[in-house]
């Protein structure tokens, strides 16, 4: 791996590249760094290098680390919220990729009202039913987004899926190309308060697959910052 400041501009280089063959324009595909773990000086390094979207896994790690970074940048939360973690996570990010309940839903808009915000957030869809990882089943989506989009201090912003992993980004495709289809499906629904402006899929291993199917953010952390430890 070179330093961080290569590796985030190879890594801009292959999302305009795949959005140019999907006869997209580079700038229609927005990068979220994935930090989790990452320490707070190679965060700075990526920032100053033009990262401007951080994605963080645990509230607690994006908590020390919002403070040390600062609001210079967008804060994403990529991973599994708990129930519990609401009310600080309404507090410190500027989009939630991973809403998978009404439950959830709920707490969230509860906790964002009193402070005055209207939370962007995101639909994680569960494609391969994997026990492991959360998301809503495809079937149950459009129901749960209808539930959703009473709730007045959060705006669904669009559809995030992790396929299952895959050595060959090809065999992700499928994955991909179904949250898109999926997408269009809820768009043409029309329903009130509910854009479909996002799809949040593609990763380290096959962001540009992911590109070719229609992504607007990519979730990128071992290809900027390197393995984790």
């Amino acid at each position: 791996m070179g330093s961080i400041a290569d590796n985030l501009a190879r890594v801009r280089e292959r999302i305009a590249e795949a959005a140019v063959r999907s006869g997209r324009t580079p700038d229609s595909v927005k990068l979220v760094g994935v930090t989790k773990t990452v320490d707070v000086e190679r965060i700075k390094e990526a920032v100053s290098s033009g990262l401007q979207i951080l994605g963080e896994n645990y509230v607690q790690e994006a908590r020390d680390k919002i403070k040390e970074v600062g609001g210079q940048v967008s804060w994403h939360f990529i991973g599994k919220l708990q129930t519990n973690k609401a009310k600080y996570a309404v507090k410190l990010f500027d989009m939630i990729q991973t809403v998978d309940s009404f439950k959830l839903a709920t707490e969230l808009n509860r906790r964002a009202q009193p402070l005055g915000r209207t939370i962007p957030i995101i639909i994680q869809v569960n494609l391969a039913s994997e026990v492991s990882k959360g998301g809503v089943e495809p079937a149950e989506c459009i129901s749960l987004i209808k539930q959703i989009s009473n709730l007045v201090n959060l705006q669904i912003q669009g559809l995030m899926t992790m396929p299952p992993f895959f050595y060959q980004p090809e065999r992700a495709r499928p994955y991909f190309a179904q949250l898109r289809e999926l997408s269009q499906k809820i768009g043409e629904a029309q329903l009130p308060g509910v854009e479909m402006n996002e799809l949040s899929m593609g990763m380290s291993g096959d962001f540009e697959t992911a590109i070719e199917e229609g992504a607007t953010l990519v979730r990128v952390g071992t290809a900027i910052f390197g393995e984790r430890p």
